[in-house]
């Protein structure tokens, strides 16, 4: 039986659908390990996956390192990507005390979502093991858009996208430097690489897309080495929902869900009183999935239901439309619901993720954490909620999404690129 090794970090939503890749790729008869945060023990546990903890929690390394009051005062991108290197100081040394290993060795491939496949693909190179690079946003360079954090400037500036994927891949290799060609040196006995890196190197190496062509269309410039797959949405079969869900969605028309996922906030309590103000100007019920934020502590009217969790796959085809912070993984089942999304980015790939959502007409523009208010939050409503035309564009891509077999797609190509390597 052939080993594979799942290499993932971030939070829930970077995590799960590598959960949920490793048990497809399971099923489908692989051996496959996963390593990532100790805190996600019992989702990779619940997936039947082995596992091998590095040491840290997201949300504790998140707030710790300063993102928390970063994104709270609006800070430029620059020192967003600052916060974010240090955020991974701090794990460097955990990851490579557990990668130094030996049983952690007895593996036939890598899979990486970790920045830059820094570690997967010293490892893969030591071992002679073929690494195949996953993402669930769209990270490779490309002269078609910048890199995810970056606005989107006019045409007119030459040379723009390119730089933006210069600068995030120096910042994040300069937080990662010293760790990985020590490693290297010390413990894997490979030469350390340049200073400025080889990130060219990633646009040459198979890399797998969880994500749809709907929403992102091909770039000219990614070679066939890069596919993609679809989206990787798991499903839950033995969950059941508590009764005053179902007694909630059976109670009126069908709600918003307002949810922030992985996101913390200073002040959930304020948060939660705007949320209610704009249902209450939109005319709305709602879900408040309380998540890091924190929404939905206190006492709510009774057009309001607090959720601490429902699968997606369950919940979002009773909802008329989605609230969310972003993330990949919340967008990837909006879309895939056939609803209309109103997004309030707070950092990095989630602005992009609002601007997609607006281009393609099935949500309206999105509102920066930073200027949300309870007004303009009201009005989003409004429109995902009665305008026509926004609806029928939501239903229509969310039918060509769920026409697509994600993971069915990546299993297929992954015991392709395996089977190949050493023929």
């Amino acid at each position: 039986m052939k080993h594979l090794t799942i290499m993932a970090l971030g939070s829930r939503g970077d995590v799960f659908p590598n959960v949920v890749l490793g048990a497809a790729l399971q099923q489908a008869g692989f051996q496959v390990r996963l390593i990532t945060f100790e805190n996600f023990a019992p989702l990779v546990n619940q997936y039947g996956l082995d596992f091998a903890a590095v040491p840290g929690d997201a949300e504790a390394l998140l707030a710790s390192s300063g993102g928390l009051a970063l994104l709270e005062s609006g800070q430029n991108i620059l020192k967003q990507y600052q916060a974010l290197r240090q955020t991974f100081w701090q794990l460097t040394d955990g990851i490579t005390r557990l990668l130094s290993q030996p049983n952690l060795w007895q593996t036939d491939g890598i899979i990486n979502q970790l920045p830059g496949s820094l570690y997967g693909r010293s490892l893969a190179e030591k071992l002679q093991i073929p690494l195949i690079n996953v993402a669930v946003i769209p990270l490779l360079r490309t002269a078609a858009f910048p890199m995810v954090a970056f606005p989107s400037w006019p045409s007119f500036l030459p040379g723009y996208n390119a730089v933006t994927y210069r600068l995030a891949e120096q910042l994040v290799w300069s937080g990662f430097r010293q760790s990985v060609n020590q490693w290297r040196q010390e413990v894997l006995g490979l030469p350390k690489r340049p200073f400025l890196g080889d990130f060219s190197r990633l646009n040459h190496t198979s890399t797998l897309l969880g994500f749809s062509q709907h929403i992102v269309p091909r770039p000219a410039d990614w070679g066939p080495n890069v596919q993609f797959t679809g989206y990787w949405l798991p499903d839950e079969p033995d969950w059941s929902p508590p009764d005053k869900l179902v007694q909630f969605l059976a109670d009126g028309p069908p709600p918003i869900l307002v949810s922030f996922g992985s996101m913390s906030v200073r002040d959930p309590q304020r948060l939660t009183a705007l949320v209610l103000a704009a249902a209450r100007r939109a005319g709305q019920r709602l879900i408040l999935q309380t998540g890091w934020a924190g929404l939905g502590q206190d006492d709510l009217p009774p057009t309001v239901l607090a959720l601490e969790y429902a699968p997606y796959r369950w919940l979002f085809p009773r909802l008329t439309a989605v609230v969310h912070h972003g993330g990949s993984g919340t967008t990837g089942f909006g879309f895939w619901a056939g609803i209309p999304a109103i997004l309030i980015p707070f950092l990095f790939d989630q602005f992009y993720w609002g601007r997609r959502i607006q281009t393609l007409g099935v949500g309206p523009a999105p509102i920066p954490q930073k200027e949300l208010t309870a007004e303009k939050l009201a009005a989003a409503m409004a429109t995902a909620v009665s305008d026509p035309n926004m609806r029928q564009r939501a239903a229509e891509l969310g039918q060509r999404i769920r026409q697509e077999d994600g993971l069915g797609q990546a299993v297929q190509l992954i015991e392709q690129i395996v089977h190949n390597f050493n023929r």
